[in-house]
């Protein structure tokens, strides 16, 4: 079937141009489909600044058309009155004189040197992160350190404890087996046994 064909009026034209016109958006600051959040509130903040700098602009601009164009008032030329009596070229007197003075003079003056009456900066010392941390974890390595130097000499001291044990367990076994005759040895069983009381009677 074929398409209808359109009026033309002009009428319902202008209509459609004016719907147009008032269907139109403002423009848009940044992608349309940006979730609520920092982005978002940014590019709106954006496009708030610039539409109140462009009125600013325009308002600016109406006011500079209403009010009439002034000739900018030139600082340099003043207006002249014969009253006041005209600059002369000449120097002032002391001024004259200054400058005659000779040079060595003017190099007697001493200087005001300002570093030397300026008071010296105290350094300061920058302060350290971490300083508390770091002397908690000091302060546990050096009882890691205790703890593991006390387990250290526990272990020697009951090391020391077994080999006694076993040397004095040898030599009584020594000294219990029979000699010749199967008789004990009386003389080597009396220094172990010597020995076993000295331990004793120090402990």
């Amino acid at each position: 079937m074929p398409a209808k064909r359109k009026h033309d009026d002009p009428d319902l034209d202008s209509e459609s141009k004016d719907v147009a016109k008032k269907s139109r958006k403002g423009f848009q600051v940044g992608p349309a489909n940006l979730p609520d959040g920092t982005y978002r509130r940014k590019a709106q903040k954006i496009k708030h600044d610039l539409i109140r700098k462009a009125k600013v602009k325009k308002s600016y601009a109406k006011l500079k058309e209403r009010e009439p164009q002034e000739t900018p008032k030139s600082y340099l030329v003043h207006p002249t009155n014969e009253d006041e009596p005209r600059a002369s070229l000449e120097l002032h007197p002391e001024r004259q004189a200054m400058l005659d003075e000779p040079l060595v003079k003017q190099q007697q003056v001493p200087r005001q040197t300002w570093s030397h009456s300026r008071k010296p900066k105290v350094q300061r010392s920058k302060p350290v992160p971490f300083t508390k941390e770091f002397k908690v974890a000091e302060q546990r390595k050096v009882e890691a350190e205790a703890r593991r130097n006390a387990s250290e000499e526990a272990s020697q001291q009951r090391q020391k404890k077994i080999e006694e044990r076993e040397k004095f367990r040898r030599a009584m076994a020594k000294a219990r087996t029979g000699g010749k005759n199967g008789q004990r040895k009386l003389g080597r069983e009396s220094q172990v046994l010597l020995e076993k009381v000295k331990r004793i009677t120090s402990d």
